[in-house]
């Protein structure tokens, strides 16, 4: 007789995500469409983590908030937690250490993996929604070099002022144009970058488009994310332990 091991109230939605409390439209791609994913998630709000306080502020003011969300979505079943923002790599050590799965807070933990990739003389550059407040404890937190070339969309006209003044309408058409213009700038003032790295969960969507124009690799949380998932819950590629042959 075969039997499967309870102990946990949902199943088949392994990673959580923690969301900072926005109202502004999401669109595929985003980490908080849940369309995005090939697979199922399972969400829960951080209440009063506004993307103000988080980007602009210290969001080490709210860990207390996270955690108690990442210790509730543990208990619905996740395997895995993440957050909707690059700059929770600040908290990635509390989390981490209050709750008994893996936590993955920002996209930013990619970069000395990427870095470890690239040919000698090329480096990773980071594409921020906010350079002005990207500080080197995040990079410290995410173990990413201080050194590493960073380039903002605050130059734009839509992006970084639309999310983080948590618009109730944003045009997506100009955001792609902020992260474009971003882009092109940060491989312009650093010949030798090797890939870009987007710190935002809202790039997402522009990825492809960035790899285009660009000519490199672009690693966002959507990538990180995937590969995540993929260690909680492995394809099976043989029957298994349930396989008489074995």
């Amino acid at each position: 007789m075969q039997t499967e091991r309870g102990g946990k109230t949902v199943f088949g939605a392994n990673l959580g995500i923690l969301m900072l409390e926005t109202r502004f439209p999401r669109i595929p791609g985003d980490i908080g469409n849940a369309t995005t994913w090939p697979f199922p998630v399972q969400y829960r709000v951080v209440r009063e983590a506004t993307p103000d306080r988080v980007v602009r502020n210290d969001a080490r003011v709210l860990v207390d908030r996270f955690i108690e969300a990442a210790k509730d979505l543990v208990a619905s079943g996740c395997d895995g937690i993440t957050t909707n923002c690059g700059f929770l790599s600040i908290v990635q050590d509390q989390i981490a250490a209050a709750v008994p799965v893996p936590v993955a807070t920002s996209s930013l933990m990619q970069v000395p993996m990427v870095q470890a990739m690239l040919p000698p003389g090329k480096r990773v550059g980071i594409l921020t929604i906010s350079q002005g407040t990207l500080t080197e404890a995040h990079l410290k937190a995410a173990n990413v070099p201080l050194d590493t070339p960073i380039m903002g969309t605050e130059g734009g006209t839509e992006f970084t002022r639309a999310i983080l003044g948590d618009e109730l309408e944003i045009d997506f058409a100009a955001c792609r144009r902020d992260l474009l213009e971003a882009g092109r700038a940060l491989v312009a003032a650093n010949p030798d970058l090797g890939a870009i790295v987007l710190e935002c969960t809202n790039m997402t969507p522009y990825a492809a488009d960035l790899r285009k124009v660009t000519g490199l690799p672009v690693f966002s949380i959507y990538s990180f994310l995937r590969w995540f998932h993929q260690a909680l819950v492995p394809d099976r590629f043989a029957q298994g332990l349930d396989d008489p042959r074995y």
